[in-house]
């Protein structure tokens, strides 16, 4: 089992959302697993530590159910989610599908402004990776995705992809925590997309963007291995690996 993290604290900002707060908040620490799989969560003790009432910790975890995190048991209590490789591997399916035509396209249509952009996201993640800052790392990768989905301006494709990838968040922070190599392989793969961008060459920013979001086929299999308690299906879905391995990128 992995060293769990202290729980950073919260200090609740009432000029803001304070049930966008705790979502944010929780969500963060989920994915850092300082709430690890399967853990319970009180709602009691959320409102009792931040101060607040319990309706924005409630608003902020049925937020949290809609994109997987947390699951509430009927007269049981509200328990974070267990890693499940079946919406792991259909999240990555589907990411790669859009994300392939979303690089394609902005290939072909890329300003120097949104080129400026992403190559200052790709800075500040080598120095997040100096740092080893998984979750600060993790969430520039999100916001270097983000940047060129926006581009194309097709809103419903940015959500779905904002809300697959939930299902991917933790075995990615796990695999920059724990597995040798990660941070530089994500960066070359950047650096790779953005190449491909500034050269406007769609077919090699298209290619760059598959060997990306294929990664996690790299680590899925070794984290599963690691954390098996952090799972909710084992066998059937190591068939489902196995079957995979050809799409591989090693």
């Amino acid at each position: 089992m992995a060293n769990q993290r202290v729980p950073k604290n919260l200090v609740i900002d009432f000029s803001r959302s304070t049930s966008m707060q705790l979502f944010e908040y929780l969500r963060d620490e989920i994915v850092a697993m300082s709430f690890l799989p399967g853990e319970k969560i009180s709602e009691n003790s959320l409102s009792e530590r931040f101060g607040v009432s319990r309706t924005p910790v409630r608003e902020a975890i049925a937020k949290l159910v809609t994109l997987g995190f947390v699951e509430v048991r009927p007269q049981r209590g509200t328990f974070v989610s267990k890693l499940s490789l079946t919406q792991i591997l259909e999240a990555r399916f589907i990411r790669e599908a859009l994300e392939v035509a979303i690089t394609e396209h902005v290939a072909g249509h890329a300003t120097q402004e949104l080129i400026d952009e992403c190559e200052a996201i790709i800075t500040r993640q080598q120095a997040a990776a100096s740092q080893q800052d998984a979750l600060l790392f993790q969430h520039l990768d999100d916001e270097f995705h983000q940047k060129l989905a926006d581009f194309t301006h097709f809103e419903r494709a940015t959500n779905l992809i904002q809300s697959e990838k939930a299902h991917m968040d933790r075995v990615r922070n796990l695999s920059l925590q724990e597995l040798g190599g990660q941070y530089q392989r994500v960066l070359s793969q950047h650096c790779a997309i953005l190449d491909g961008i500034k050269a406007a060459k769609p077919e090699l920013s298209r290619e760059a963007m598959r060997v990306h979001t294929r990664e996690i086929l790299n680590i899925l299999g070794t984290v599963q291995s690691m954390h098996p308690d952090y799972f909710e299906e084992h066998a059937a879905d190591e068939k489902v690996i196995l079957d995979l391995k050809i799409h591989r990128t090693d």
